[in-house]
């Protein structure tokens, strides 16, 4: 069998593979469940969906839409539980809200405004805590929202590292936007807004866990100034975003690809990526295009509009490395290929485990 068919071939089971419902079959939750690969998708597509059983909730992208009075609004929450909870560029408090705004941002909302829950562990240093509400506020501050509401539980010593955050973002959705999670279509341009890697790298090195030293700084930032110039350069043009947190850019890449019917070819080289976090990577055997990320987003653009999107956004204060890493393809259906170095094509899949400590 020459090359070309045997390619074919395994692109067919693969293909046939992905298109079959995910189970849930695990006996216990593992740290996979919550690295935005496979596992992650058993346990969401497999478990929750099912028994919740909302049709909305089934074609969720970063944030739910609810129209009231006549407005659109967009509904986002999540969990911070970053270890450690200081790190180099940043700290759990601005990474929640960060995180939260641009769940809203890539959904094509206006953030306006969070609540935020704190679990504190036993023993916390208060000069810690009020370091991280310090960081809340500044955060919010630069991000235009306002924190309205929240709540605060202490845990017995043991029970949480110094601290969590869970946060509620509301948003209002903007009326250039008509994005979706279905809505690539082949021949648009895949745009990340800069260099990728450098939160989940920058907490890596943070644990001190590896005998490498390396300055890099977590990206965490506000996306609506990013999603803002797209959509003022592309409006309909702009058919879906993605913040590339859990799983990285290779995890966005697929669940979009799987949502929407459709391929995506990437270039490697043309993925930005700063010379330490290239170094590192290497180094620890880690393949950039998973890592976190918590301040890039993946933007798919028709290509009439999305060589002024791409100017556009590099306007933009930290997206100024943005590039167009690719294309969407009409085969094959529901995968992502990246073109190597070497001239050749590879299959960037979900993952199956978590190499990767938490880092979000």
């Amino acid at each position: 069998m020459s090359a070309a068919p045997r390619e074919r071939r395994m692109r067919e089971i693969i293909s046939v593979a992905r298109a079959k419902p995910a189970r849930f079959r695990d006996e216990r939750i593992t740290m996979a469940h919550g690295a935005g690969g496979k596992s992650s998708q058993s346990l969401i597509e497999g478990l929750l969906l099912p028994a919740l059983g909302d049709e909305q909730l089934a074609a969720l992208g970063d944030a739910g839409l609810i129209d009231v009075a006549g407005s659109s609004l967009a509904l986002t929450s999540d969990s911070f539980v970053v270890r450690p909870i200081r790190f180099p560029g940043g700290s759990i408090g601005d990474l929640a809200v960060n995180g939260t705004v641009n769940d809203l941002a890539v959904s094509g909302a206006r953030p306006l405004a969070l609540t935020l829950s704190l679990v504190l562990e036993e023993g916390l240093l208060a000069s810690d805590l009020q370091a991280e509400i310090e960081a809340v506020a500044r955060a919010a501050q630069v991000a235009g929202v306002r924190v309205i509401s929240g709540d605060t539980k202490v845990v017995e010593r043991g029970h949480a590292d110094q601290m969590y955050a869970c946060t509620t973002g509301l948003g209002i959705l903007d009326e250039r936007a008509a994005l979706s999670p279905a809505g690539l279509v082949p021949g648009d341009w895949i745009i990340l807004s800069g260099a990728i890697a450098e939160h989940g790298m920058a907490v890596m090195l943070a644990r001190e866990e590896f005998a490498l030293e390396a300055e890099i700084l977590s990206d965490t930032r506000s996306l609506w100034p990013a999603a803002d110039a797209l959509l003022a350069a592309a409006g309909a043009d702009l058919h879906c975003m993605r913040d590339a947190t859990r799983g990285g850019v290779a995890s966005a890449l697929n669940e979009l690809a799987r949502s929407s019917g459709v391929g995506a070819i990437v270039s490697e080289a043309d993925v930005p990526l700063a010379p330490a976090v290239a170094g590192a990577s290497e180094l620890l055997g880690i393949d950039p295009m998973y890592v976190a990320n918590e301040g890039k987003l993946v933007a798919f653009v028709a290509p009439e509009s999305a060589p002024a999107a791409l100017a556009a956004l590099r306007a933009v204060p930290g997206s100024e490395r943005a590039a167009q890493i690719g294309v969407v393809a009409a085969e094959p259906a529901g995968m992502v290929l990246v073109e190597t170095g070497f001239g050749g094509r590879r299959v960037m899949d979900l993952l199956a485990g978590d190499p990767l400590p938490r880092i979000c």
